[in-house]
């Protein structure tokens, strides 16, 4: 008997999106016991809970998290599968991550293009950290990310999609920097634990024997540029961003050694890819 359904797995994906059984029963067009039962049920055959309450709605449990990966990976395969079999043209729903200054700066041309040409993908684009774009593919909750170097490759297909020149920046009137000793004991100023910059960053000092006296951990590139300018310590960011940031004329850029300046963004993604993603990486191969 087999113990997963297509069925089940939409019922799972419409209580965990829309975070209780009422709403998914109002999707559903079904009433509210009805998908309790079959949660219930569902839960009691694979053997593990999959939600659990929080307040007056459900919240999904480590493996609801792992489960809901697949369901929203499966679902979309027998979509495209029944569009296929009646040779409808690609669309559906892409969901991809990328770093802040990929998103930012690398992709609007390329997403308008995408969009241009493939009006029935709809895209969404969530941003984050290198570790937390790759946290967020293992759970599938989105199906392809642009991540930097350095990063774990294991179980991936990987595919380098363009080059980032990272520069040292400081406060304007820091003297120059040709080694790590240069900043002593200066705060980095970075995005939190899981940012592939701020973990070249720290070996880079660390290779100097430099440990910093503090981290400063923000939130977007604005934060981090504004915060060096007005002199609360060292970061490293892509050239390409700093061009673009409206204080980027207020620091003061330190050139990096060539293996350190270049740092590869790729795109990264699991599984098979959908007939969307397959699309976009056609995109990014022909530019």
């Amino acid at each position: 008997m087999r113990i997963i359904t297509l069925e089940d797995l939409l019922i799972v994906q419409t209580v965990a999106r829309g975070g209780g059984v009422v709403r998914a029963a109002e999707t559903l067009n079904r009433v509210p016991s009805n998908i309790t039962t079959r949660i219930r049920r569902f839960e009691e055959r694979l053997g593990q809970k999959l939600f659990r309450r929080q307040g007056r709605g459900l919240v999904l449990t480590e493996s609801g998290h792992k489960l809901l990966g697949h369901a929203d990976h499966l679902l979309k395969l027998a979509e495209e599968a029944e569009r296929s079999m009646l040779g409808g043209a690609v669309s559906g729903q892409l969901r991809l991550g990328s770093l802040e200054s990929a998103a930012a700066v690398r992709l609007p041309s390329r997403l308008s293009t995408f969009h241009r040409e493939h009006r029935d993908i709809a895209v969404e684009l969530r941003t984050g950290s290198t570790g937390t774009l790759l946290e967020w593919l293992r759970y599938r909750e989105i199906e392809a990310a642009f991540v930097s170097e350095p990063f774990d490759s294991t179980g991936l297909t990987v595919r380098p999609v363009f080059t980032e020149h990272l520069v040292l920046i400081t406060a304007g009137d820091h003297p120059p920097v040709a080694r790590p000793e240069d900043l002593g004991a200066a705060a980095v100023v970075a995005f939190p634990h899981g940012c592939s910059y701020r973990r070249c960053l720290v070996d880079w000092l660390a290779a100097g024997g430099v440990s910093p006296r503090r981290f400063l951990d923000l939130g977007s590139y604005h934060a981090i540029v504004a915060c060096v300018a007005a002199g609360a310590g060292a970061a490293f960011v892509p050239e390409s961003v700093l061009d673009q940031a409206s204080l980027g004329a207020q620091v003061q850029r330190h050139r990096l050694p060539p293996a350190l300046a270049r740092n590869r963004t790729h795109l990264v993604w699991r599984d098979e890819p959908s007939r969307a993603l397959e699309a976009f990486v056609r995109q990014l191969s022909a530019e």
